[in-house]
């Protein structure tokens, strides 16, 4: 007979883990994002100087 007690897929210690674990402070999050916004604006203006490039050769 099965003891009802136990958790043979641990989901209920792991979510404990998750719960009990404090999140990443607001600051280091935003450093994070800003970041990210940053190198999506490299890559941005760097696809808009390719193709003015491409356009430029082509005309």
């Amino acid at each position: 007979m099965a003891d009802n007690n136990t958790d043979p897929a641990a989901s209920t210690q792991m979510f404990r883990a998750f719960v009990d674990n404090p999140v990443e402070p607001q600051t280091r999050q935003a450093s994070t994002s800003s970041s990210n916004t940053g190198l999506i604006v490299g890559v941005v203006i760097a696809v808009v100087v390719v193709v003015a490039a491409v356009a430029f050769l082509a005309f």
